[in-house]
């Protein structure tokens, strides 16, 4: 069944991303970069199960998530978008392969910043930024999630690409070779953290293989 949690608060981070608190289920115990399967609990939508990403750290007294919502689909996500607090979800048991092994480069599309998110959350809290970098692929400026929060965190180590915008300031096109090449100089040896789109993940494996990047130094989420 789950756990049956109240839904705390809802606010537009962008034109089409929430960000939802809820209660913390009591021994609840995860990852920062992990997700859970949540579903509504209302007539209809118990068992539509969706995979959301934690956004809060395991030790706050609320769980966290930043939603893409798809009203066209008629989904779950749409539901999200007329839920109101004091509703209730259905939070199953953590997964997710994606957590922190070392220093390196994040590289998210679109929704799939979210386990990065948290896991520089955690990183800033314990003063462990240091030389991460973020490469984050968009289709324009105002798809970025939490774009000053990052610029503020990361500097000049966070890199926007943009597909369908040209901007002063933002990559233009796609994740290519030689973007990741560019700002892979400095560290050969980093770890590449993938989370996005399935046909951007199979692109950027491609292009991190070409650059001889090692199998073992790439973190990517399976679900």
């Amino acid at each position: 069944m789950g756990h049956i949690v109240n839904l705390l608060s809802t606010e537009h981070l962008t034109h089409d991303v929430l960000r939802l608190r809820a209660e913390k289920p009591a021994g609840l115990s995860y990852l920062p970069g992990q997700a859970v399967d949540i579903s509504l609990n209302k007539e209809g939508w118990k068992n539509e199960l969706r995979a959301f990403t934690f956004t809060s750290l395991p030790e706050e007294d609320h769980i966290e998530f930043i939603i893409k919502t798809y009203p066209d689909r008629k989904g779950v996500t749409n539901q999200l978008l007329s839920y109101p607090a004091g509703c209730e979800l259905i939070v199953q048991e953590p997964f997710g392969d994606i957590h922190y092994k070392g220093e390196g480069i994040f590289i998210a599309g679109g929704a799939g910043i979210t386990p990065f998110v948290a896991i520089f959350k955690q990183l800033e809290k314990e003063n462990r930024v240091g030389g991460n970098k973020l490469i984050f692929a968009n289709k324009t400026k105002a798809d970025i999630i939490l774009e000053s929060h990052f610029q503020k965190l990361l500097g000049k180590n966070f890199i926007n690409v943009l597909s369908n915008e040209e901007l002063a300031g933002y990559e233009h096109g796609f994740i290519s070779a030689e973007l990741l090449k560019k700002h892979s100089e400095e560290s050969p040896n980093a770890y590449y953290y993938l989370c996005g789109p399935p046909p951007m993940m199979t692109a950027v494996e491609k292009h991190l293989a070409a650059l001889g990047v090692k199998e073992s130094q790439i973190v990517r989420e399976a679900f």
